[in-house]
């Protein structure tokens, strides 16, 4: 999948009855997908993950720039061709389970929608194709008869993995995949989800707050702040080599207990994406910010695919992050 130049600009009403206001949830967001490759997506709150996760499964169509599967461009063909091509090609795992499966279906239903709407096999095919897809991701095929409500959290989520599975996708989105969980249940979805990409060849965008984890289950990590796409590293690099302040505060907030440090510090709330700061938007709460980051976002710098950031005084490759604390600090003092 690659994803050209996408914005994602949503009305939103503030400031009064006759105002109307713009969210700027995407802006400017490059991104390739190759096959049978997990990358991960991290940031704050806000910072434009889910919307991303939507723009990529089509539920959402970019205000504008372009998303083409196997060179495809997905809305510039017609409206059924778009969803075959989604539908069987593409899938998608939501954040909560709870909500993300139709509470008065049986399981066996759930799962099998996806074949009936595709037409995929023989009503007996399709039966088979069910108790595959529960063997797949570790459920008793007793459950096949059992209502959403009647099954834990943990095997909810096993579910909506193998709805997501059912027409053999090339490409998983998993939208926060874990954070609706019990602690313990975690590791097992997460250990799954590997376990599958390995066995199915999937390519992988995992989508989480929880960066420790994006960085050992991905082969790439992407950062996000305030709707774009600052830096893309191979994940091996990017907790004591990212290029970006942002990158190195936001993994330095979750140290190891081997290595125990202060988090970088970083001053202020995240800005609105309704008035978002000119040039670039980390400005506001970087100890390097200068009147050149005021006035205009930098392009990348280095190779896509690869090692690539977009900073006007990015940090030292050979910089720790005790250093970059040390920095911070004393530029809040001085400030």
């Amino acid at each position: 999948m690659t994803v050209r130049d996408a914005h994602m600009v949503y009305p939103a009403r503030s400031g009064g009855l006759f105002r109307s206001d713009r969210v700027y949830a995407l802006t400017g967001a490059d991104l390739t997908i190759a096959p049978g490759e997990t990358v991960g997506v991290v940031g704050e709150s806000g910072c434009g993950k889910s919307t991303l996760a939507r723009v990529l499964v089509g539920v959402e169509k970019p205000t504008s720039g372009s998303v083409s599967f196997h060179g495809q461009d997905l809305w510039a063909m017609p409206a059924g061709r778009r969803r075959e091509v989604i539908g069987t090609g593409i899938g998608m795992i939501f954040q909560d389970p709870a909500t993300a499966l139709n509470r008065r279906l049986p399981i066996r239903r759930v799962l099998r929608d996806p074949l009936d709407v595709h037409r995929r096999g023989t009503p007996a095919r399709r039966e088979e194709r069910v108790r595959e897809l529960m063997s797949l991701v570790g459920l008793p095929e007793r459950l096949a008869d059992a209502l959403p409500g009647q099954l834990s959290g943990g095997q909810r989520q096993r579910v909506a993995i193998a709805r997501a599975l059912a027409l053999e996708p090339e490409l998983v989105v998993a939208d926060e995949p874990t954070s609706a969980l019990d602690v313990s249940v975690r590791a097992q979805i997460l250990n799954l989800l590997l376990d599958l990409k390995e066995r199915l060849g999937l390519a992988l965008v995992f989508v989480s707050h929880d960066i420790q984890t994006v960085r050992r289950m991905s082969d790439r990590v992407i950062t996000m702040y305030l709707g774009r796409i600052v830096e893309e590293s191979p994940a091996a690099e990017v907790t004591g080599h990212a290029r970006h302040p942002y990158t190195r505060a936001l993994f330095s907030a979750t140290p190891g207990l081997l290595d125990p440090i202060d988090p970088i510090p970083l001053v202020g709330p995240v800005p609105s994406a309704i008035n978002p700061p000119s040039g670039c938007p980390f400005r506001t709460r970087c100890w390097k910010a200068d009147a050149d980051c005021a006035a205009s976002m930098p392009e990348f710098s280095g190779e896509a695919g690869e090692h690539r950031f977009r900073c006007h005084h990015p940090v030292d490759g050979a910089e720790t992050t005790h250093h970059l604390v040390r920095q911070a600090v004393t530029a809040q003092e001085r400030s």
